[in-house]
């Protein structure tokens, strides 16, 4: 299997790939072998953005699958500007960003809606790398979670 054949089997949409809201870009590719994805926020299926802060607006799970949908979004960008999530040799290392209240810990919980989902696209081999879960006193607009991946990419693919 490959990775295009297992995002099909998990009968997940993806949204539109999310256009930069700042001065910067999405995705930059470097010697054709690694892909930083600059840090996005969980964008459902008819574009628009999931809000609120967890622990307050939103309980862990509802965080849990806000980060989900933060990968979705990362896999939109990678189809859009790579052709296909194949091109992805690996994860490398994942920044998750949650916009908690101060007494919620559990950011790495959280942070694993995203990263379980790639663990199942790229398998528990290349899908999982080193990772960061940390607190944010804000995130824009207000948003639950913000994440930022870099991945190798396959050689001449």
């Amino acid at each position: 299997m490959n990775p295009e054949s297992n995002f099909e089997k998990l009968g997940l949409t993806l949204p539109p790939a999310p256009a930069p809201v700042g001065v910067y870009k999405p995705i930059l590719v470097v010697d054709d072998r690694w892909a930083y994805v600059s840090g996005h926020g969980p964008l459902k299926e008819d574009g628009t953005l999931i809000f609120g802060r967890v622990g307050a607006d939103m309980d862990m799970e509802e965080g849990k699958q806000a980060a989900q949908q933060v990968g979705l979004a990362i896999l939109a960008t990678l189809k859009a500007n790579l052709g296909s999530l194949n091109r992805v040799k690996r994860v490398v290392k994942t920044l998750g960003m949650v916009n908690g209240t101060p007494e919620f810990g559990r950011h790495p919980y959280v942070i694993n809606g995203c990263s379980e989902l790639f663990a199942k696209v790229w398998g528990t081999e290349n899908g999982i790398g080193v990772r960061s879960a940390v607190g944010m006193g804000t995130l824009p607009d207000n948003i639950p979670v913000e994440i930022e991946v870099m991945f190798e990419l396959e050689p001449n693919a």
